[in-house]
């Protein structure tokens, strides 16, 4: 079973916004947020147990605790283990993320890719999700990004853990697929070159949008399609940089982001499109794409997300963007192929 066909449709929900990511979300606000997706008709929801220390799954197992459970599709992560016991949120080292959960719960977070780690982290998962199962399980951040210089130690400790633990539940029925979450495409070309486990996809957060997709157009994309695979992109927006926001990868946009946005920003606006819609269906025109899941922290985001995916976008705008030099001239554009 592939990834396209557990996900039921193109447009998910990220909820690393859940977690209080930049910001102290309102509880009712979180909530709702949840249910505009799911009356937008969003059946498949992203999570893990980093984000805000377990409170995304939380506030998500509250707000579709009343949901039938066969209608939508769970996604969460392994690879860290929330402990009752309570740390210093500002004393975490969170690699490149920062203080991106400040905001979150105060509990200590444990990186752990063990398999009796891998298992417990999937039971805490459902209790806080308020469900009896998940359809598919990320292995979390095994990456530079988050491990320096430590990172293929930290792989090699999934390889041996998780993958096998995550292998043996998706062959008993436990969950349908399994793969890498990951901002890096390494850590995928890395586990796609080994013998022995058998990942179904993979989920990788701004490595594949508007503003930054070299790399796994050139390297990864070609690998994922051909085995039949598939990619959830996560972070379309690349953290709100393409939609004018001050942040690309959970930090200050750099002058040379802010120029190529600008300039994109100038092509759109002659078009009269979105610079969501221009981003969204950027992605999705790669056929190894199986979905997008853009982040949501407010009610009114959905809806955005919702007519950038049906908006209508020139042929003329992609043609002039790749003229311009703003994206890969190998990359599939809508329309354009």
């Amino acid at each position: 079973m592939t990834l396209k066909d557990i996900l039921p449709r193109k447009l998910g929900f990220g909820a690393a916004p859940l977690g209080n990511m930049f910001r102290d979300i309102p509880e009712p606000e979180a909530i709702e947020t949840v249910e505009a997706a799911w009356k937008d008709g969003i059946r498949y929801y992203d999570n893990a147990p980093f984000y805000g220390a377990g409170l995304a799954e939380i506030r998500m197992g509250d707000a579709l605790a009343d949901k039938p459970r066969d209608q939508y599709v769970i996604s969460t992560k392994v690879g860290r283990v929330i402990l009752d016991e309570i740390e210093d949120v500002s004393a975490r080292d969170l690699g490149e993320k920062g203080d991106v959960f400040k905001y979150g719960r105060p509990n200590k977070i444990v990186n752990d890719y063990s398999e009796d780690a891998t298992l417990r982290s999937i039971e805490d998962s459902l209790k806080r999700l308020k469900t009896d199962r998940i359809e598919i399980a990320w292995v979390h951040d095994v990456a530079q990004d988050f491990y320096g210089d430590e990172w293929l130690s930290v792989f090699e400790s999934a390889r041996k853990g998780a993958f096998k633990a995550l292998d043996r539940l998706r062959d008993e029925g436990v969950i349908k697929a399994w793969g890498l979450g990951v901002n890096r495409v390494e850590p995928i070309e890395l586990l796609l070159a080994l013998e022995g486990p058998r990942p179904d996809g993979f989920l990788l957060a701004g490595r594949y949008t508007l503003l930054d997709h070299d790399r796994a157009l050139q390297r990864l994309m070609p690998q994922v399609a051909e085995r039949g695979l598939g990619i959830v992109v996560g972070g379309p927006y690349s953290s709100g940089a393409l939609v004018g926001g001050p942040n690309f990868e959970y930090a200050p946009a750099t002058p040379a982001i802010l120029d190529r946005v600008a300039r994109i920003k100038a092509i759109a606006d002659r078009y009269g499109i979105s610079m969501k819609a221009a981003g969204l269906q950027f992605s999705l025109a790669h056929p190894a794409v199986a979905a997008v899941i853009p982040g949501a922290s407010k009610p009114g985001r959905i809806a955005e997300d919702r007519a950038a995916l049906d908006e209508v976008v020139p042929a003329d705008f992609w043609r002039e963007i790749r003229q311009a030099g703003l994206v890969n001239p190998d990359a599939p554009l809508p329309i354009l192929g």
